[in-house]
Parts: C-alpha cells; structure tokens; sequence
C-alpha cells in the first residue's frame, strides 16, 4: 500500500473538515495507508499529499481550501445553484462519483448532503424555523458538539476529530446505499403509474418511495402497497403537494380512528385493520383488502 498523509487544519473542528476528510478516506483508503495530520504549520502542509480546508489553495486535484481571496467558486445550476463551494464541496466534486459509484447517486448527495454542509461553513442559512428562537439539532450541531469546551483540555480534539471523521464515513456509505434505493425504487413508482389503468389508484408491489413522484402527476389519490414488515397492505392518501401535509382526497370521515370489526361493519371490507384518526391512511391484512378500501374511497 502506499502512504498517503491528509492534512486538514487543527484547533476547534468544523462538519465542512470532517466530511471533506472522511470522502478522501473513502475515495483512497483500499489503495493506501492513511495518516490524518492536523495543523496549520506551512512546511507540514507543503509536503501533504492532501490538504483541506487549510493552505489557502485549491488545485481541484489535492488542494481543497476555499478560504483563499475570491473563495473557489460556486455550484451552477439547479436548487444549489449559487452555494459557493467549501472543503467538503470541493472534494466531493472531484471524488465524488469515485466514491458513490454514479454520477446520478453523486449529484443527489451532493443536492441533500453536502451542498447544505458547504452553504453552513460559508454562513448560509438552507432553513428558516418558523418558531423564532428555537433551532433544529442538525449533523453540524452533533459534530461540533465534540469539540473541547472551554473548561476542558484540547489535548483529546484530534482524537475527537478522527471519531467524527469515522462518524461521517458511516453517514456518507449509509447515504450511498439509501440514495441508490431511492433511485430503484422510484423507477418502479413511476413503471406502476404508467402502468395503471386507473391512475387514481396506484398499486405498488413493494413499499417504494412513492410520494414525491405520484405528487408530479394530476390524477393520483390513494397509494396502495405492502407495508415494511409485509404483514399489512396500506392505503394512503397522496399530498396535493410534496412539501404539504394536506391530502388530495382525505379518506371517509365515518372510517376515522375506526379499526378491526368496527372499519370492517362501515367499509364491508372483511379484513380491513384500521384507519388513522387524521384519515391519510388506512389498512388492511390483503392487498385485495387495501385495494378495495382505496376503491370505496375513492367513490366517496
């Protein structure tokens, strides 16, 4: 194996480092021995085969600091359109696709994971909570949380900061796998829709991730499909939107918080199970069941 020494800066440890690290291990961890070194000591850097977030260079091959005058650009196109690159951007924009398998699998991450951790490190809120004072406890929170407190010796923060770049590993291969799923899954939905003869009703064989896509088309009302442990089939109402939480067409007000013989007295579906109190959802024990629950809902 080959030596390969990382360097990214020392002190008080940011998610923008931590990730940036953590894709270079993934991207050279089977072909090389990896030495993580942190410090912002000019020599030590100049002799790095990596350096991130630190150095004042990017080179976009193994220099990848955006702290540098005119910072290293910004993302073109789409919902990122605009977020400037930090180290973790600039990373996996080279390293990336390496690393995920895909181009495809590589953009999305790069949509929902990292361009939000560049938009942070470069002082950009992604999100407004609408209760004034109270702020989410976001991947940024967790990792800066092992950070040395000012009461306590710093002696442990390079160790910390190998702990979170394991951390972010974990998190970037789970992301991998999801995303990939994601991507299958939601070729099926739409082979389902297009497929359907009664496209108010959209049968899926497997519980894919549907809501997103089903909202694009006009016609969908209720998802039917096997639930996680495939021991119940769900009938579910489709958003009128995918960021809303209101239904197109609710279920039945008679079947709300109805559940086992008294849903199966109302709807006449003998193995109906239950139906939520809001009324987005319902079930059933057979797909046969759920069907036809979607089916009198739909006509009333």
């Amino acid at each position: 194996m080959k030596h390969c020494t990382i360097v990214a800066h020392n002190a008080t440890f940011h998610t923008d480092d931590v990730f940036a690290v953590a894709i270079l291990c993934l991207a050279l961890e089977k072909d090389h021995d990896i030495q993580i070194v942190r410090t912002r000591d000019m020599d030590v850097i100049a002799q790095a085969d990596y350096v991130v977030d630190v150095g004042g260079i990017y080179d976009g091959e193994h220099r990848f600091d955006h702290h540098q005058e005119g910072g290293a650009g910004k993302r073109e196109g789409g919902i990122t359109a605009e977020i400037p690159y930090a180290a973790c951007g600039l990373v996996w924009k080279r390293f990336g696709e390496h690393v995920a398998g895909s181009v495809e699998i590589a953009q999305r991450i790069d949509e929902y994971l990292i361009s939000p951790l560049d938009a942070s490190d470069n002082g950009i809120d992604t999100y407004t909570t609408p209760i004034k004072g109270l702020s989410p406890f976001v991947i940024q929170s967790y990792i800066s949380s092992f950070n040395p407190t000012w009461k306590e010796n710093d002696t442990h923060a390079d160790t910390a900061f190998i702990d979170m770049v394991a951390f972010a590993k974990k998190v970037l291969v789970r992301q991998i796998v999801v995303t990939q799923d994601m991507i299958e899954g939601e070729k099926r939905v739409m082979a389902a829709y297009e497929a359907s003869a009664d496209k108010q009703i959209i049968i899926l064989e497997d519980d894919y991730p549907w809501d997103h896509i089903l909202t694009r088309f006009p016609e969908p009302l209720y998802a039917v499909y096997p639930n996680a442990a495939k021991d119940m089939w769900r009938t579910k109402t489709v958003r009128i939107k995918n960021d809303s939480y209101e239904s197109r067409k609710w279920l039945p007000e008679t079947w709300a918080g109805k559940k086992d013989a008294e849903l199966v007295a109302i709807t006449g579906v003998a193995d109906a199970v239950f139906c939520h109190n809001v009324r987005f959802t319902c079930g059933a024990r057979s797909r046969e069941g759920a069907i036809a629950l979607a089916k009198l809902a739909v006509q009333s």
